[in-house]
């Protein structure tokens, strides 16, 4: 393949500078590791965990390593995407099963939804992808994605349906409790005006209706993880399958000179591509809260819009371009540790699950995903990126896409997936919210 492994590349000059038996895992030394995690341990002990972000990168960083390295060597997991999902279900279950001392959770919750640390991951991860991509590839696969994600959701919308009827849910139950809560968007952007908006139709109180919602959002969102990474392992196996982290297929150009992975970081013009990514973010804050549009949504186009006119000056470019890949190779199995302990509650997918709902929900993501999947070729992109992005649509909004795509190792198609999955799950609460009243 022409894109490398990201754990095997980032290995490599460490493993250089090394003796000949010594081992490594996320190039640390392997007895090091150990002390590193002692030290921790002993903190944890000894209740002496500051309540900081320090605290919450001591517990969230040790426990990325040791597990996304674990998911690589596990049998069967290991070609679904098994760091992706040791790394958000093993927490998730620790914390179902009060493991964790309530002050680590509360610390890390902190770090993660307080402090929204996942926002910057997301914008860094975003914008630097959208500036080092190339402009034909930025605009094409923008504008083709909408193609296979309508085509997806009707698609799975029916199947899920059916399958729901042969499972004995009624059409109703199965539409507005599993389909539309796997493909709202996630917790925040779906679950949450989904609940505001049956309480205001069928009356009660919001709460009783996240109660039912959530279950199937976090259970799409497994499944849509373990989807991308059985993708990614056909890409592996067939490779004119796939673009490796391409969209479109094509020649592509690029204005923007790529960084290497000999090249020397400028650290000074790192931290100006960060100021850069902040200013982004806060201007797609300011022009959404004035159109009504997510500011997310306003920072990716604002983005692509500057990309396409060539306005970003180089060095900022190559700025952002670094922290991306900063934030990519050395934080994702870090914060995938955050997001299962804090935004993946298994407490109400246990208490629903039964084979039936489990049945609809597979059906609902298979379907999208196989439908973007025979439909890529007709549309001129490469069908495991196509069907990747189009599986986001099944995760829980912003979370759900950093974990699908770090499954499939195609964190460069974030922004594709970010206008999927904040758009189709726009126009799905809307179109549910509709529904429901004129039924009600």
């Amino acid at each position: 393949m022409k894109m490398k492994n990201s754990y095997e590349a980032s290995l490599k000059s460490a493993k250089d500078s090394l003796a000949p038996n010594e081992k490594l895992i996320a190039s640390i030394p392997v007895y090091f590791f150990f002390i590193i995690s002692g030290i921790v341990l002993a903190t944890c002990y000894f209740k002496l965990l500051p309540h900081t972000m320090i605290g919450a990168l001591s517990i969230i960083m040790p426990m990325g390593i040791a597990l996304s390295f674990l998911g690589r060597v596990c049998p069967v997991a290991k070609d679904i995407g098994g760091p992706a999902i040791f790394c958000l279900m093993v927490p998730s279950l620790m914390v179902w099963a009060n493991v964790f001392d309530p002050e680590i959770v509360g610390t890390v919750k902190s770090f993660m939804k307080d402090s929204n640390f996942l926002y910057l991951v997301i914008a860094s991860l975003v914008v630097g992808s959208i500036l080092g991509m190339s402009r034909q590839t930025l605009i094409q696969g923008i504008m083709r994605m909408f193609i296979p994600l309508a085509v997806g959701n009707i698609s799975a919308i029916a199947v899920g349906l059916i399958v729901g009827k042969l499972c004995g849910y009624t059409f109703y139950h199965t539409y507005f409790y599993i389909i539309v809560p796997i493909m709202g968007g996630g917790i925040g952007e779906g679950v949450i005006p989904l609940s505001l908006s049956y309480s205001s139709i069928l009356g009660g109180g919001p709460e009783q209706y996240i109660a039912q919602l959530v279950p199937a959002a976090v259970t799409g969102n497994i499944i849509a993880v373990c989807a991308a990474g059985f993708i990614a392992k056909i890409g592996n196996k067939f490779p004119h399958f796939t673009g490796n982290g391409e969209l479109v297929k094509g020649k592509q150009d690029d204005l923007a000179p790529k960084i290497s992975a000999t090249s020397v970081v400028n650290y000074e013009s790192m931290g100006a591509g960060l100021l850069m990514i902040c200013a982004f973010f806060l201007l797609g804050t300011l022009i959404g809260e004035v159109i009504g549009v997510p500011g997310i949504v306003v920072m990716i186009m604002v983005t692509v819009l500057c990309k396409y006119f060539n306005v970003i000056p180089a060095v900022m470019v190559d700025g952002a371009k670094s922290f991306h890949s900063f934030i990519a190779k050395s934080l994702i199995w870090p914060v995938m540790i955050g997001l299962g302990m804090v935004y993946i509650p298994l407490s109400g997918v246990i208490s629903q699950f039964s084979v039936g709902f489990f049945l609809v929900s597979f059906s609902v993501v298979a379907t999208i995903t196989a439908s973007s999947f025979f439909l890529a070729p007709w549309l001129n992109m490469h069908r495991v990126e196509a069907s990747i992005v189009t599986t986001c649509n099944s995760g829980l909004g912003g979370t759900g896409d950093v974990a699908i795509l770090s499954a499939a190792d195609r964190m460069m198609l974030l922004p594709f997936a970010q206008i999927v999955t904040r758009i189709g799950g726009v126009v799905t609460v809307i179109i549910a919210s509709f529904i429901l009243r004129a039924i009600s």
